[in-house]
């Protein structure tokens, strides 16, 4: 059965728009906004504000032959409220000529701009959620981007903007599996050495609230998955499971939340495995990744708990070698959007 987040949520009274990033605008992430926008033809997604430079916008709608009318808002506007048939556009300028499928770092200040903006206008209460579009690494780390990825510089704007020590944790979620890697971009050679029972825990503590706070599952049930082949097999393939991931289940369970596991992967991820808990926490990036785009390789979203603002994002990259071609599909863009509105709506106590 779908969840209730794959479906827009009627309206209850007005929310502030969510606010979406730019991303890297030579990638898909302008395409599957314009692409969904014009799709919509009833006016049931969600509304937003997009933070980007208007002229590529336009370009991009152009290219990919949809009509889309542009409310160009003044930096210091007023109001971000949207305009019935229009895209709400907050100008962020690009440096340098946008094409797609060309990133060029001298437009990476623009993307990361594109981000703080964001994040200070969901701050300000003027927006009501995030929603980032695909960044490209390499792209931004060329343009002088001291940080890992979008979540490690969110958590940075967290501590400037809000005061809070935030400890961002990655969620991806899709209609069927929700899965919590607990070390994330960094070489399988090093996942042993950073793999911690305190990293384990503080991944454990903030899925279960999530689980309770943003989803409205009460009661919230944790499986935890070894590390190695067959949670280590007694201790004969790896003893990880016994010195490291046993220990952060009894935290767990002493903290009150229902954990079970070391689970062997393999077996973790079918049918019927996935009715007995509401999230995995793996271990490693592709331990969960891996099952979860099997699944639902175009409905999976990316989640930032742990944030004092709601953060949501496409499970997927820029993709390139098809900006601008129309053959990007926004299915993850949909769901991210209905997931970030649907996730506010909740925290605002507006929505049971």
């Amino acid at each position: 059965m779908a969840s209730s987040w794959q479906k827009p949520v009627a309206p209850i009274e007005p929310m502030p728009p969510v606010a979406v990033t730019m991303g890297d605008p030579a990638g898909i992430g302008l395409d599957i906004l314009i692409t969904a926008l014009s799709r919509d033809k009833t006016g049931e997604l969600p509304s937003l504000v997009l933070v980007a430079d208007p002229s590529v916008v336009a370009e991009r709608a152009r290219l990919l032959g949809c009509r889309i009318a542009l409310k160009i808002l003044a930096a210091d506007a007023a109001s971000l409220e949207p305009v019935s048939g229009q895209l709400t556009v907050l100008p962020v300028a690009c440096a340098a000529p946008v094409i797609p499928g060309r990133p060029d770092a001298a437009n990476g200040p623009a993307a990361i701009k594109s981000i703080e903006l964001s994040v200070r206008i969901v701050q300000a209460g003027r927006a009501s959620a995030l929603l980032t579009n695909p960044i490209a690494k390499h792209v931004l780390r060329d343009a002088g981007f001291a940080h890992p990825g979008h979540t490690e510089f969110l958590g940075e704007l967290a501590h400037l903007l809000w005061g809070v020590a935030a400890h961002p944790v990655m969620m991806l979620v899709a209609p069927e599996l929700k899965v919590v890697p607990v070390t994330v971009h960094m070489p399988l050679a090093s996942v042993p050495s950073h793999l911690t029972q305190a990293l384990i825990v503080e991944a454990g503590v903030a899925t279960a609230r999530a689980l309770g706070a943003d989803f409205g599952i009460t009661g919230p049930r944790l499986a935890v998955c070894g590390l190695n082949p067959h949670a280590g097999e007694g201790g004969l393939l790896g003893n990880e499971e016994r010195t490291v991931i046993a220990p952060a289940i009894e935290a767990l369970r002493s903290a009150g939340i229902s954990t079970s596991g070391p689970h062997s992967a393999d077996t973790l991820f079918h049918a019927a495995a996935r009715q007995t808990y509401d999230a995995v926490l793996a271990m490693y990036h592709d331990q969960g990744l891996i099952p979860l785009k099997t699944l639902a390789f175009d409905e999976g979203v990316n989640v930032t708990l742990g944030l004092p603002f709601v953060r949501t994002s496409p499970d997927h990259g820029t993709a390139f070698g098809i900006a601008g071609s129309g053959r990007a599909t926004p299915t993850s863009f949909v769901a991210a959007l209905n997931l970030a509105h649907a996730m506010a709506r909740r925290r605002s106590g507006t929505q049971a």
